[in-house]
């Protein structure tokens, strides 16, 4: 069994305003609890830079053409409140994409057992023609359609357990009866989707939002009660992770309590339903994030059950 670790060095130029917590000391972080010792057995390789064909998988094409044109050549430009542009960005996005397909690829031909996708900027908030919540094109969903468009996948899964409401993939999703979308996270809060209620036009979307303060136990319980039955009935032949850490009790963007025990738990919950139905293959994604300790630890525990 062997783990794929992805990454690239550009990602750590897609440049935010001072104080902003989606920033590349994220990137280093991972970078730097990955290289002890107990994660030598890694496969490590550089994320690649996707294909405007890739992105449009999943992303309107005026979008794409108009979000390269707009991408600066110094300084920073603003594409909403909290979602900004430097000089790296294009690059850097354009590596999470390419190394979410490589990930993709080197799962289904059996190259690796499972893969982990470090890259920045996130993507689970990117809608089809709109990028948010520091988001610009979803990684996650573009790996989920190329593993159908490239391998017949008939029904893949994306979960996600960041703390905020992926409504991006959600709303790409929304009409696909072949992609499962399940999310647990904190609500009220950013963007303010995620209800129970909002379950896409087949039954394919499965939220389970958590309170203010909510822990380890309502968290194993969404994914026992709700998250999982739901899974193991869809039985997907590919399983994609948007794996956000900012659920982490020490995380200052929102107001759950997990620990990285609980991520390690949920890794290998998902595993499991993996092997039964998808020969194991999982690909994982990095999302939020946003305390340098709580990532570093939760990181260790996701990666530590990936690698079995």
């Amino acid at each position: 069994m062997t783990t794929l670790l992805l990454s690239h060095p550009a990602c750590l130029n897609h440049a935010t305003p001072a104080g902003h917590p989606e920033r590349a000391d994220r990137l280093r972080a991972v970078k730097e609890v990955l290289s002890e010792e107990r994660f030598n057995a890694l496969v490590r390789s550089e994320a690649p830079e996707g294909s405007l064909d890739l992105v449009t998988l999943c992303h309107n094409e005026d979008y794409v053409t108009e979000l390269r044109h707009i991408a600066p050549d110094q300084g920073l430009i603003y594409l909403d409140g909290d979602t900004s542009m430097s000089p790296g960005t294009w690059e850097a996005v354009m590596r999470g994409v390419g190394g979410a397909v490589k990930a993709t690829e080197a799962v289904m031909n059996g190259e690796h057992s499972n893969a982990f996708v470090a890259v920045r900027p996130p993507g689970h908030h990117a809608e089809t023609a709109r990028p948010m919540g520091f988001c610009f094109f979803d990684n996650a969903a573009i790996a989920a359609r190329h593993a159908q468009r490239k391998y017949g996948i008939a029904r893949a899964a994306i979960v996600d357990f960041d703390v905020h409401h992926g409504n991006g993939t959600q709303e790409i999703f929304w009409s696909d009866k072949s992609v499962m979308y399940c999310s647990t996270h904190q609500m009220p809060l950013f963007p303010g989707t995620g209800a129970t209620g909002e379950r896409g036009e087949h039954d394919t979307i499965v939220n389970a939002p958590l309170a203010s303060e909510d822990g380890g136990a309502q968290f194993r319980a969404a994914f026992e009660r709700r998250i999982l039955p739901h899974l193991e009935k869809f039985a997907p032949e590919f399983l994609i992770i948007s794996a956000g850490f900012d659920a982490h009790y020490r995380d200052p963007l929102a107001s759950l309590n997990l620990k990285a025990e609980d991520f390690g738990w949920v890794t290998r919950k998902l595993m499991d339903l993996a092997d039964r139905s998808a020969g194991g293959r999982i690909v994982s994604v990095l999302e939020g994030g946003y305390d340098l300790q709580g990532l570093k630890e939760s990181v260790a525990a996701h990666v530590t059950a990936l690698m079995g």
